[in-house]
């Protein structure tokens, strides 16, 4: 749930360049706003694999019961 927080906050950090980008037609806003949903990509991506563990780690568990 930790990486879920993060994510969440992530999106809302690139909103101020986002804006200034899109309606401002500001590049280095735009620049940000890259690399920022690159961060957001990556930290997805940790989110589906650790999803995907527990997934697997409750089905192991309830093999058992």
């Amino acid at each position: 749930m930790e990486n879920y927080t993060k994510l969440k906050e992530l999106v809302a950090s690139i909103e101020a360049d986002a804006q200034k980008f899109y309606n401002n037609g500001n590049s280095a806003a735009g620049t940000r706003v890259r690399k920022g949903l690159q961060e957001i990509k990556t930290l997805a991506q940790e989110i589906r694999n650790e999803i995907t563990a527990i997934k697997k780690c409750s089905k192991k568990i309830s093999l058992f019961i």
